[in-house]
């Protein structure tokens, strides 16, 4: 049995099929957890979700931000953009079923490898939360997701205030802050405020500001956290980050990483990908 992590997928079910064939996926032995993002801007959204569905139990995706996108986009809470490739499920015979199935996912999961705790989201954990915390504000949300609130909840969910953590918040603000950390996050304080402006890589990193997992008091630092969403950050392999968004819609590579014996031991598994947008 081996266990893997994939990044971005973006609607690009071609890359995935061949990803899963170069890895030598078998669901009946093999577990995949997909980072979120999806579906949008790549050319079958829709066939991501069914691939995901037919292989239920041997792979686990989370929600991106572009996953959240496509659920608003349902229920009129936000219009398509040009860019957006959504029809494939909007437009599907099957929709109902691909949306139900879309809502019951989680914004976070933890994996036990040998004893070890692999903590996956797909943007970011701020400072201030452990582990626990990650899972269990993460499962706040996934609550809504699955409530008769999901429409009101779809409605009020976009915007970048408050923009930093306190165990006061409630009601939508507390919502909001969840979602944006744990599908947007790329920069923010040490003391924790996020910025939602800045898409650069870790390298041109903006005065004032860190990539969120080189805040100093972060208190997950010493749990693997595996994650996606910054393509142009790339491939970060280090003890205890991970990140896997290489730029599959871009026309870069959907990658996957294979766990060994140990969370550290680790391969980097890559399949090139046809340009589906260009950047920018």
């Amino acid at each position: 049995m081996a266990l893997y992590c994939i990044g971005d997928v973006q609607g690009c079910d071609a890359a995935l099929q061949r990803l899963l064939a170069h890895i030598g996926f078998s669901p009946s032995r093999d577990t995949v957890y997909l980072l979120g993002d999806l579906v949008n801007r790549g050319p079958d959204s829709g066939a991501v979700l069914r691939r995901c569905m037919a292989h239920e139990g041997a792979i686990y995706p989370l929600l991106g931000n572009h996953d959240l996108h496509l659920l608003a986009a349902a229920h009129g809470a936000r219009k398509p953009s040009r860019r957006d490739t959504l029809d494939s499920v909007l437009q599907a015979r099957d929709r109902s079923a691909l949306l139900d199935w879309l809502r019951q996912q989680p914004l976070a999961r933890q994996h036990t490898h040998r004893g070890q705790v692999l903590l996956m989201v797909h943007a970011g954990v701020l400072p201030a939360w452990s582990t626990a915390d990650t899972l269990a504000l993460a499962d706040e949300v996934h609550a809504v997701l699955q409530s008769a609130d999901l429409p009101h909840f779809l409605h009020q969910m976009y915007g970048n205030a408050p923009d930093r953590w306190s165990d006061d918040l409630m009601g939508m603000n507390r919502l909001r802050v969840i979602v944006n950390a744990l599908t947007r996050l790329r920069f923010c304080t040490p003391g924790g405020r996020m910025d939602f402006d800045s898409t650069e890589s870790a390298t041109d990193t903006p005065p004032g500001l860190v990539p969120w997992f080189d805040v100093p008091s972060r208190r997950t630092k010493e749990t693997l956290v595996a994650f996606g969403h910054w393509s142009t950050l790339g491939w970060l392999d280090r003890p205890h980050v991970l990140g896997l968004d290489t730029g599959c819609v871009w026309g870069g590579c959907l990658s996957a990483v294979r766990f060994g014996k140990t969370l550290a031991e680790r391969e980097c598994l890559q399949v090139k990908c046809l340009q589906a947008q260009k950047p920018g």
